[in-house]
Parts: structure tokens; C-alpha cells; sequence
């Protein structure tokens, strides 16, 4: 009699260690939505630099050459390339490797994306961390390097993004050796592309220590539905002449390769300067 009420006593019991069990088990839930590789990379490709870019953008008033008006515009745009290629290329490569990882859950909400990068003057390791908040995701890139010369983890960039992935900011430090703020993006999607990214230099301090003149100055990529369909804003130092930031609006069709730049420093006005789609300056109409 004893041991009839004794089972469905057990099986209460263990109902009950079992139901207390699924209750204290974390529900992971799904990965953050990583952000495009894009959101990192402004499109360069349809600027191609014939003459020295610091030249360019210490000459105020010359006299134009044939495709003056293209080659300034693509002057201005490698001073940005020269600036940040170096810096970028391997943060860059170790996001745009992290969509082949299957992500690794670490904490609550908070997951990993752990590879190894090769191919970038030695085996570079990245390690990947997106932490789902409320409002946002956090992310913060470690990166590591094997050989000779090593470095040791520290993080590369950090960054936030919205949830949905459409929209965020990044913040890259310069190098292992200055671990130090130099970069500041920020990014949109426009349908299923990135149509909007903003390069902002944030360095305080160039390598020497000195204060750097181009702190605060920026490049922001856009893309619209007019006929010229793409645009750079660029707002820079100019060290020789002016001495000062300059401004430079540049627009262009990115099927054709026609466009036009407007630069008061440059110029002399506030007018536009056109090109056809051979690069030859032309009239604007």
C-alpha cells in the first residue's frame, strides 16, 4: 500500500525537477544580423588618379588641363584612398570572412565569430563579437596576428548597428601599434545596397604626436535617382596654401562616367565644373 502511493509520488516529483530544469535553461535564440561588408568600404573604383594627389589639392588657380576637371575630382578622391587603404585593408578583409562563419553563442545574447585571416603579410586571427541590446547591437572585432612580427589581441574596430542591419556606425582604431581612435563611418542601407557611408578622420595625434591638421575632416559617398546618380562630399585640410578646410562637391553617372565638380579653392567660383564621358572637361549645361 506504501509503495502504490509511493510511485505517483515520485513521478510528481520528478515532473517537477524536470519542468524546473526547462525552465533554467538558457534560450539562446538567433545571432545578430551582421551588417554588410559594404558598410565599411566606400566605392573609389571610378576615380583613378593620373597625377599626384597632394598637387592637386595645393592648386588653387591654374590653368585647366583637358580633363583638369576629372583629375582634380579623382585627386581629391585618392588623398581619401591614400589615407585610409593601408589602415583598412585588414579589418576589412576578417568582416567580409566573418559571413562563412557559423557564429558561436558565449552569453546571454552575446555571440562569436572566431577565424583565422591568411594572405595579409602573414595569418592574421579575428575573433567577432555581436551583443544584442535593446535598441541596437554592439560589435567589437579582435584581431591577433601569428609570426613575424606578432602582435598580440587587441580590438581593431567597434561599432553598433540597428537591429534590422540597416543602418550603423563604426569606429576603427589606427594600428596595433597606436591603438587609438582614427575612423569614424557611419552607413545606411538604400533598398538592398548600402546607398549612404560617411568617412569621418578622428585622429587627435599623427605618429609624432603633433597635433593632426586633418582631424575632423571627412568624405561622404551617396547614391540618388537623378542622373547623376552618385556624389562625394568632401571636407578636408588643405596644408600648403589655404591653410584652412576646403570644401568639394563632386557628382557623377556611374554607367556613363560623366560628371562634374564644383571647389571655390580650386575654381575660383562657386560654379560647376563638367566632364563627358571620356574625362574631357566640357561645359556644363
Amino acid at each position: 500500500m506504501i509503495m502504490k502511493k509511493s510511485v505517483p509520488l515520485l513521478i510528481a516529483a520528478a515532473a517537477i525537477i524536470l519542468t524546473t530544469m526547462a525552465g533554467c535553461k538558457k534560450d539562446k535564440g538567433k545571432p545578430p544580423v551582421l551588417p554588410p561588408s559594404q558598410s565599411l568600404e566606400i566605392d573609389f573604383s571610378d576615380f583613378t588618379a593620373g597625377k599626384k594627389s597632394a598637387d592637386l589639392l595645393s592648386v588653387a588657380k591654374d590653368i585647366p588641363d583637358p580633363d583638369e576637371n576629372y583629375a582634380f575630382s579623382a585627386g581629391i578622391v585618392g588623398i581619401w584612398n591614400t589615407i585610409i587603404a593601408v589602415n583598412l585593408a585588414v579589418p576589412v578583409t576578417a568582416f567580409k570572412l566573418a559571413v562563412n562563419t557559423n557564429p558561436v553563442w558565449i552569453a546571454d545574447k552575446t555571440w562569436e565569430w572566431k577565424y583565422n585571416v591568411t594572405g595579409i603579410a602573414g595569418t592574421w586571427k579575428a575573433r567577432l563579437v555581436g551583443k544584442i541590446l535593446s535598441d541596437k547591437i554592439e560589435w567589437e572585432m579582435y584581431i591577433s596576428k601569428d609570426g613575424t612580427p606578432s602582435y598580440a589581441e587587441f580590438i581593431w574596430f567597434t561599432g553598433t548597428s540597428s537591429p534590422d542591419g540597416n543602418s550603423g556606425q563604426w569606429i576603427l582604431n589606427y594600428n596595433q601599434q597606436f591603438q587609438e581612435p582614427y575612423l569614424q563611418i557611419d552607413w545606411e542601407k538604400t533598398g538592398s545596397q548600402v546607398g549612404l557611408i560617411k568617412y569621418t578622420y578622428i585622429r587627435n595625434q599623427r605618429d609624432d604626436r603633433s597635433p593632426d591638421p586633418y582631424k575632423n575632416s571627412y568624405i561622404e559617398y551617396g547614391q540618388t535617382t537623378a542622373a547623376l546618380n552618385a556624389y562625394y562630399t568632401v571636407h578636408i585640410f588643405e596644408p600648403l596654401i589655404i591653410q584652412d578646410f576646403v570644401d568639394v562637391f563632386i557628382e557623377w553617372n556611374t554607367t556613363s562616367g560623366e560628371g562634374r565638380v564644383k571647389a571655390l579653392f580650386k575654381f575660383g567660383d562657386n560654379n560647376w565644373h563638367c566632364w563627358d564621358s571620356e574625362k574631357f572637361n566640357i561645359e556644363c549645361t
